[in-house]
């Protein structure tokens, strides 16, 4: 082979890389949204109103007056397994390019297969969001057993409502969510100021950093609806754009301002 090949070599197989980790994150994704969007594993074993699906299509059982979901563990369980998978469907596209950009680095310094070390960088994330979707399922388990939950598990109470507007809205504003969005939206100077972490490590700080900046949007769900199909997509469609846009920021401020006068007039309304 001639010294000249070498470079088209090089290239080709940072191609070849980057397309699996590619079709890897996009079927993670589909998969997911596959299973928010339809609703699998819907009737509930320990529930006392089977039908009850993600998307919102069957909650008839949920529907009559102070009906609310019967807890078991196998209960909680699945449904915090369901907050597990929506979790993967709203935050993985906006840690795509953190994904793909430390594949490519693990390339570039190792000149071996990088999908090992990205598959335990992406498997440190996601437990950083496992995490945080226990402690989601456990916070609707106890509004639930309040009667503070709607049948679209969306909170009745308007006093909360407006105050997970507000506070989510403050939030777009702190020092800390500021600074935990720079370093979702650097991926190259995230992974070149903590590379000694190790892969798994390294995914878990990104997970802390990614949470540092969404867990107050994440919450919003309890205001339009954890079963509310077009809501979770607005979120997580919102999260991408604030994390890859130009403007990202300038568009997290700008919601930040938005959640503060909706949570300030449903307050009012009183």
């Amino acid at each position: 082979m001639s010294v000249g090949a070498v470079p088209s070599v090089v290239e080709a197989v940072l191609r070849r890389d980057r397309l699996v980790t590619v079709l890897a994150l996009t079927s993670v994704c589909i998969l997911a949204w596959a299973y928010v969007g339809l609703g699998i594993g819907t009737d509930m074993p320990g529930t006392e109103m089977p039908g009850m699906t993600m998307s919102g299509m069957d909650m008839s059982g949920m529907a009559m007056p102070g009906a609310r979901v019967s807890w078991s563990a196998t209960a909680f369980a699945l449904m915090a397994a369901m907050w597990v998978v929506m979790m993967v469907a709203m935050m993985l596209p906006g840690a795509a390019p953190m994904v793909l950009t430390y594949a490519a680095l693990q390339r570039h310094r190792r000149q071996a297969a990088p999908h090992g070390a990205t598959l335990r960088f992406a498997l440190g994330y996601l437990a950083i969001w496992t995490g945080f979707s226990i402690l989601a399922a456990t916070l609707q388990w106890r509004l639930d057993a309040l009667a503070l939950l709607s049948p679209a598990m969306a909170t009745a109470n308007a006093v909360l409502a407006a105050g997970v507007l507000v506070i989510a809205g403050i939030w777009q504003f702190t020092p800390l969510k500021q600074g935990c969005l720079v370093r979702c939206r650097s991926p190259v100077a995230f992974l070149t100021r903590h590379h000694r972490s190790g892969p798994f490590g390294l995914g878990l700080r990104h997970g802390l950093f990614c949470l540092g900046c969404c867990w107050a949007l994440m919450l919003l769900l309890f205001v339009g609806g954890v079963m509310n199909l077009a809501w979770v997509g607005g979120i997580a469609l919102f999260v991408l754009l604030e994390k890859t846009i130009p403007g990202g920021p300038w568009l997290g401020r700008a919601a930040g301002i938005g959640l503060i006068a909706w949570g300030g007039w449903m307050l009012m309304a009183v």
